[in-house]
C-alpha cells in the first residue's frame, strides 16, 4: 500500500441523472416547497448546488438525516448555520423517531402565508405538494416509507436505487414527489467528494477506495484520535498505513497467514465508518464553512 497525496479527483454522473434533473425542472412547477434531505455528518458536502437553481425560489424543508450518527452539539450549530426566512431545518432520525408530525408542522409553517392568502380568498387550503430531493443515499426513499407509513418507494443501503419520480399521500395536509438522487457534473471542492464517498453517497466500485479510506483516518488522527484508539485498541502511529497496519494485524486480516490484507481492511475501515461503529462524527465543522 503507498503512501499517495492528498488530492483524490472523484467524479459520478449517471445517465438517469441528466434525465432526473430535467424531470425535476419540468415538475418544479407542480410543488409548493421543497424538501431537501441532507446528511447530517455531511450537512455542506450533501447540498446539491443544482437544487438551488432548480428550487426556484421556492420555501424548503432542510431535513439532516442520520442525526444518530453525526456529533449532536455540531449538528445544532448547523441548524442555527443553515435556517433562514423561507428555510426551515429539522434533525431527524428518520428510522427510529416519529417523523410525520414533525414534517407536517414545519411544512405548514412555512406555507402558511400561502394558506392564509387561500383562505382570505374562500378557498379552502389542499395538501400541500413538495418535491422531495437529495443527493444518493442520503435517506429519501426511507424518509417517504417512514413519513407514509407504508412501502411506497423502494429502499436500499446504496446509492442509486430510486430511478423515477413517483407521488405519495402522508395525510390531508401533506403530499410528496419522491426524487432519485442526483450528484452534480462537477465537484469544484475536491473535499467534497472525499466527504460524499467517505458516507456511502457514491458507489465503492468507481472510487480509489484506499486514497478516500487513507483520507478518513487522517481526518480522525487528528480530530478524533481517541475513537480511533477505543475502536481498535492500537496506539497510532503519524503515518496512516501504519495503523491500517495494525488493525490489520489485529483483526487478523492476513493473507497466507503472514501477508497484510489492505484491500479488506480499508474496505471494513469505511464500512464501521457509515455503520457508526467508531461512534457519532460531523465530518464538517459548521464555525469553517
Amino acid at each position: 500500500m503507498e503512501n499517495k497525496q492528498d488530492t483524490i479527483r472523484i467524479q459520478w454522473f449517471p445517465g438517469h441523472m441528466t434525465k432526473a434533473k430535467r424531470e425535476m425542472q419540468e415538475k418544479m412547477k407542480m410543488v409548493d416547497m421543497v424538501i431537501e434531505l441532507r446528511d447530517a455528518r455531511i450537512p455542506n458536502a450533501s447540498k446539491n448546488p443544482m437544487i438551488e437553481e432548480l428550487c426556484n425560489q421556492k420555501p424548503r424543508l432542510i431535513i439532516l438525516s442520520k442525526k444518530d450518527k453525526a456529533d449532536a452539539l455540531e449538528t445544532r450549530k448547523w441548524i442555527t448555520k443553515l435556517q433562514k426566512e423561507d428555510v426551515k431545518v429539522l434533525a431527524l432520525d428518520i428510522i427510529k423517531e416519529n417523523i410525520t408530525p414533525k414534517v407536517v408542522e414545519a411544512s405548514q409553517e412555512l406555507m402558511k402565508a400561502k394558506i392564509e392568502r387561500m383562505k382570505r380568498r374562500g378557498i379552502r387550503p389542499r395538501a400541500i405538494r413538495a418535491m422531495v430531493v437529495g443527493v444518493p443515499n442520503v435517506g429519501k426513499s426511507t424518509f417517504i416509507n417512514r413519513i407514509s407509513k407504508k412501502k411506497i418507494a423502494v429502499t436500499g443501503d446504496r446509492p442509486g436505487v430510486t430511478k423515477s419520480l413517483q407521488w405519495s399521500k402522508v395525510n390531508a395536509n401533506l403530499e410528496l414527489l419522491d426524487t432519485p438522487g442526483v450528484l452534480w457534473p462537477k465537484f469544484e471542492d475536491e473535499k467534497v467528494g472525499v466527504l460524499l464517498a467517505v458516507s456511502g453517497a457514491i458507489r465503492d466500485e468507481i472510487l480509489p477506495l484506499e486514497e478516500v479510506a487513507a483520507w478518513a483516518m487522517r481526518f480522525l488522527m487528528q480530530h478524533k484520535p481517541e475513537l480511533l484508539e477505543k475502536r481498535y485498541a492500537i496506539e497510532l502511529d503519524e503515518d496512516p498505513y501504519s495503523n491500517f497496519t495494525k488493525i490489520a494485524e489485529k483483526r487478523g486480516f492476513l493473507k497466507n497467514g503472514k501477508e497484510i490484507d489492505f484491500k479488506r481492511t480499508i474496505e471494513t475501515f469505511l464500512r464501521e465508518i457509515r455503520d457508526d461503529r467508531l461512534g457519532s462524527i460531523t465530518w464538517e465543522n459548521a464555525d469553517e464553512v
